[in-house]
């Protein structure tokens, strides 16, 4: 199979933007915090909350990259890469809880209600850096998914939303929607001040909690699509194929099956005949040579490769 992963260095970029998320995250929930004390705004408590959820998530998506990186073992044998997507849904479910419920519950409390009036010279100072610092995060989450898609041939968006990378994944979507909710909520206090009527800064709030429980259901999907077996690309599968059945030692293939099992590592089966006529014995050696020569592709943590039943149907991309 061609190299598809560039694992060590996909490895190294996906930290780095979790580190960078890490920090701005929590320089921005912090800064909107002391702000939404001041200013009693809904929709700054909302942006307050999701920064924190953010913030704490990336907690998890490190967790996620250090429990992944551990090397197979006899307890482990298809090793610890879908360690990374249970971390990533622990995560999506602290957006949807700490980030989505609690804004969505905040908006309905205080709809209907006055808000004292106060200046929001600082709410704006506020969002305007916080969406600095989120620009900051979400360059670094774009440049690593345009570099990656594009190895690939694929789109940024199509590429973000069929990536293995669960980190990855997860910071880019987070920091899209950290970036609408920031317009979302400066919108609700503008139209607070101009109109006077609170029920906008409500509704503002309400919106950021809904944008995140659809971006948090959309995670918390491809992590369990992930965790329950997720087969590679038809483009991968037809590569793996044409590798396999052009090797001088296969006859024919009748069955290849490849399924992730953590971040640009996948588990191949595979029932081949091979070229020649020799004993059981060296057929078997042979069988287990060709499976360690493909494990040697770093896109592959195991590999099984069985002979093929006399009578079946030769596979055909």
């Amino acid at each position: 199979m061609p190299d598809t992963e560039h694992e060590q260095g996909q490895k190294s970029e996906s930290l780095t933007t979790v580190l960078i998320a890490l920090g701005a995250n929590t320089l921005i929930a912090i800064a909107k915090s002391v702000v939404a004390v001041i200013t009693g705004s809904a929709s700054m408590v909302a942006e307050a909350a999701h920064s924190w959820a953010d913030a704490g998530n990336e907690i998890f998506l490190l967790t996620a990259e250090r429990r992944a990186a551990q090397p197979r073992d006899a307890t482990h044998p298809f090793g610890y890469g879908r360690e990374a997507y249970v971390w990533s849904m622990f995560a999506a479910f602290g957006l949807f809880g700490a980030g989505a419920v609690v804004s969505v519950w905040h908006g309905i409390s205080v709809l209907g209600h006055e808000e004292p009036e106060t200046s929001y010279t600082w709410a704006y100072a506020v969002l305007a850096i916080a969406f600095v610092l989120e620009s900051v995060s979400f360059v670094q989450a774009t440049r690593q998914t345009r570099t990656e898609a594009r190895s690939r041939g694929l789109r940024p968006l199509k590429f973000i939303a069929n990536t293995s990378n669960p980190t990855l994944r997860a910071v880019f979507a987070e920091d899209a929607a950290a970036l609408v909710g920031l317009v979302i909520a400066g919108l609700g206090i503008v139209l607070h001040q101009v109109t006077g009527n609170a029920i906008w800064d409500a509704l503002g709030s309400i919106l950021v909690g809904l944008l995140l429980g659809v971006v948090a259901i959309f995670l918390i999907g491809r992590n369990r699509d992930y965790l329950v077996g997720q087969a590679v690309r038809p483009e991968l599968w037809r590569q793996a194929f044409d590798d396999l059945s052009g090797s001088e030692e296969v006859e024919r293939v009748t069955f290849l099956h490849l399924e992730f099992v953590g971040p640009g590592k996948v588990f191949l089966v595979a029932a081949v005949d091979l070229t020649g006529d020799d004993t059981e014995a060296k057929v078997a050696t042979r069988l287990a040579e060709l499976g360690h020569r493909i494990e040697e592709h770093e896109l592959v943590e195991l590999a099984m490769i069985t002979l093929s039943k006399t009578d079946a149907p030769t596979l055909t991309p």
